[in-house]
């Protein structure tokens, strides 16, 4: 069974940084990707960032791109999202989630995928 779990969130000044975790359990294969999503207040769950099977590859959100790196430590079996010059918008409920079973183009779509958090709150005051 697969399990997510976030920590790390918090509450931060503009232009501070957090570093948020996610720490999986279950993987039975090595083609998991697993990536970052967020949803605002009152808005829907975007993509933020995405390690392609088992950190092949890395892809970000065009408008995070320089700010926010994704990572993974596999022998920790923990995914990082490492958040840079954090600013007001970037408040967010913040989820993990994990596929075994995606293509590149799908990797950006929530609907794809199978696993997911319970997310971790990033409050950043101005």
């Amino acid at each position: 069974q697969v399990q997510l779990v976030e920590s790390g969130g918090g509450l931060v000044q503009a232009g501070g940084a957090l570093r948020l975790s996610c720490t999986y359990s279950g993987f039975t294969s090595s083609t998991y990707t697993t990536a970052w999503f967020r949803q605002a207040p009152g808005k829907g769950r975007t993509f933020v960032a995405a390690t392609f099977r088992s950190g092949s590859s890395t892809h970000y959100a065009e408008s995070l791109k320089g700010r926010f790196t994704i990572s993974r430590d596999k022998a920790k079996n923990t995914v990082y999202l490492q958040m840079n010059h954090l600013q007001p918008e970037d408040t967010a409920l913040y989820y993990c989630a994990a596929d075994p079973s995606l293509i590149l183009s799908s990797i950006r779509r929530e609907e794809q995928y199978r696993y997911w958090g319970q997310g971790t709150q990033v409050t950043v005051s101005s």
